[in-house]
């Protein structure tokens, strides 16, 4: 995935905003975390992601899926942005979204994905 589909399926949320963080491309919902693009290894942060799941991530795919010491504790995992399929990274993020939208937005939503 590049950076700008990453953009542009992080952007497709509503409500999504861009900014920064540790000079990255870093992206809120509701003022809240959505994902952040790492520098360190342009891996991109993906919350909402149990401890089983994530295990099972890395062991499927060790070469996209990975977690660093301080996400240890975290329901997170580290995905590298080169390999990571773009869908995959926009279902990572409805989870997330639908976590920290306003209700309405994710009613509204669901009302457009059904129709």
């Amino acid at each position: 995935m590049t950076l700008d589909e990453m953009r542009a399926i992080a952007l497709g949320f509503p409500g999504a905003e861009e900014g920064t963080s540790y000079g990255q491309p870093a992206f809120l919902v509701n003022k809240k975390f959505f994902t952040r693009l790492r520098k360190e290894d342009q891996s991109l942060v993906l919350l909402e992601v149990g401890f089983d799941e994530r295990e099972m991530l890395m062991e499927a795919e060790p070469a996209t899926f990975h977690f660093t010491a301080h996400y240890k504790d975290y329901p997170a995992v580290l995905a590298r942005m080169e390999s990571l399929h773009p869908g995959s990274f926009q279902a990572f993020l409805e989870r997330r979204w639908r976590k920290v939208a306003p209700r309405k937005a994710v009613k509204d939503w669901d009302a457009a994905k059904a129709s």
